[in-house]
């Protein structure tokens, strides 16, 4: 039996993008999402990345005996389009989810900052979740990824309150300081709940460095990068790979050479006997953690800071962010439905994501995934909508006070 372990996990988000708002809709349009831009782009990634790597995947699980294992988190709004858009992608991870090789993490339902602001609201979209992702792959969830990777002492609190024992996050330098992220580590308020810590380096290489012709190791071969994760394994545990689905034909092209790069890496892994494949949750079960992990401020997989700034790192944000929260209360109180679905589509992060106004190396990170030309468009965009919104709850109260006649 393998001692040593690789767990690959994969987040599939797709955000629902916002059409072009102007200030004279306010008051008299509530048609806030693009759906014609969402289609297509959910079609196209079928097409470069969901479909193709789900077969690849089903094939490498039968080839492999079960040996090779996969983890997944899809949020909530991933799966509400690929019904709408694109079912053949749902039916193709149902397949993977009846192989019994792939794991299905739960999350906030609508990919959101809820866990940085609102105990109540993150609770209810995490419930949400796991029950979707139940009645889609016939599988509760057992191990949480928060939006983004963020993660902090007491958001885990809250998660392990919640029944998780298992839990993905970054592992940040300025938090593990000379520990090595190849450990299961736990939460130190709720000694149960294990920490397992992405390998930037690792992960990275294929998700951002796999085709920067470049990089002084490029051209990057499957037995290279298995001899890599060999030498991480020689004195630690697990080496946790955690990069987003979309790396997959989508930012890395399948003319890079990637999806034959994936194909042949298990091959290459099973030439070291003592190193073996596994899902986030047998990860947790398999390695006891060696130490509590203290992080008392939250952390994320982005930038170099690795913490909130990408979401909430300027005015714009912040105050973008503030207004959305703002109206909690308020939508709880109007009690329609239609008025909460749009509330918690909104809360995606994705709408703080495209006002960062970051430059230098993370810039070109941002803009590859921002449909506005600059921050500040992205802002008036989305502060128009939250405006009609907003007269949109306060009709609402207002009709819930008005006594019937």
């Amino acid at each position: 039996m393998a001692t040593k372990s690789i767990c690959m996990y994969f987040q599939v988000h797709q955000p629902d993008r916002l059409r072009l708002y102007r200030f004279f809709d306010i008051g008299a349009d509530d048609h806030y999402f693009d759906d014609f831009e969402n289609s297509a782009i959910v079609r196209r990634i079928a097409a470069k990345c969901y479909l193709p790597m789900n077969a690849l995947i089903l094939d490498m699980i039968k080839a492999a005996g079960k040996k090779f294992k996969v983890t997944f988190s899809i949020s909530g709004t991933a799966l509400e389009q690929f019904k709408k858009y694109a079912p053949e992608v749902l039916d193709s991870f149902k397949a993977l989810a009846a192989t019994g090789c792939v794991e299905f993490l739960a999350e906030t339902y609508s990919h959101s900052l809820a866990s940085l602001v609102s105990p109540a609201e993150f609770k209810d979209q995490v419930k949400l979740h796991a029950a979707a992702i139940e009645k889609e792959f016939g599988v509760k969830p057992k191990a949480f990824r928060n939006t983004e990777l963020i993660y902090s002492d007491q958001i885990g609190q809250m998660v392990a309150a919640m029944g998780y024992r298992t839990m993905l996050t970054e592992g940040a330098k300025h938090v593990l300081g000379w520990k090595s992220p190849n450990y299961v580590y736990h939460n130190p308020l709720e000694p149960k709940l294990k920490l397992l810590l992405k390998n930037s380096s690792l992960s990275d290489d294929i998700a951002f460095r796999f085709s920067n012709t470049s990089w002084s190791e490029w051209p990057l071969t499957a037995d290279k990068y298995a001899g890599w994760v060999a030498e991480a394994l020689e004195k630690d545990d697990i080496v946790n790979l955690f990069m987003d689905y979309e790396t997959f034909g989508e930012h890395q092209k399948s003319a890079s050479g990637i999806f034959e790069f994936f194909k042949a890496l298990p091959a290459q892994i099973a030439k070291y006997k003592n190193i073996g494949f596994c899902t986030a949750s047998e990860a947790a079960k398999k390695h006891e953690s060696v130490a509590e992990l203290n992080v008392p401020f939250p952390i994320s997989w982005a930038d170099e800071e690795r913490d909130t700034s990408a979401w909430l790192g300027n005015e714009l944000q912040n105050e973008a962010f503030s207004k959305i929260y703002a109206l909690e209360a308020k939508v709880r109180k109007a009690g329609d439905a239609h008025l909460m679905e749009v509330f918690r589509r909104l809360q995606e992060s994705d709408h703080m994501y495209y006002m960062c106004t970051k430059f230098f190396s993370d810039g070109a990170v941002h803009s590859y995934f921002n449909p506005y030309d600059t921050p500040y468009e992205a802002f008036i965009n989305y502060m128009n909508v939250l405006s009609d919104f907003e007269i949109r709850v306060e009709s609402a109260l207002a009709k819930k006070k008005t006594p019937k006649k």
